[in-house]
């Protein structure tokens, strides 16, 4: 399993990357391991803010639905498109081009809350 050191992770498998004013955010590769190969991506909450820990979409497996939880407040920018057509970009590079929202973060303090990666593999280990 892979845990890039300079992203930070949820207890609800979703990471977060911080790129100037606006980060990006995906599910781990535990997760996409845990879920199997994804058929569907929906982002339902484009142009929309959403709190930290409310769903911003669903992501759909051949055998499971999860709801996706953000990992900190803010708006969503942008859904990534490419998941329309190759949602399985999300098993084949989970933390590059199988990034999930673009959005832009209401509250920094929020992402000292957080895990880091060390953090977040003693969390699966359990």
């Amino acid at each position: 399993m892979n845990f890039p050191a300079d992203l930070k992770y949820t207890k609800d498998h979703e990471w977060i990357r911080v790129d100037g004013a606006v980060a990006y955010v995906g599910i781990t590769d535990y997760a996409q391991s845990e879920l199997g190969e994804i058929v569907y991506v929906d982002i339902t909450t484009e142009g929309e803010v959403v709190a930290r820990e409310e769903v911003f979409g669903t992501i759909e497996a051949v055998k499971t639905v999860s709801d996706l939880f953000m990992p900190v407040s803010g708006e969503v920018i942008q859904g990534n498109s490419e998941l329309d057509d190759k949602p399985e970009l999300v098993n084949e590079d989970v933390y590059g081009n199988g990034w999930l929202i673009k959005i832009s973060i209401s509250d920094p303090s929020e992402l000292d809350d957080l895990l880091s990666a060390a953090e977040y593999e003693q969390l699966i280990a359990k």
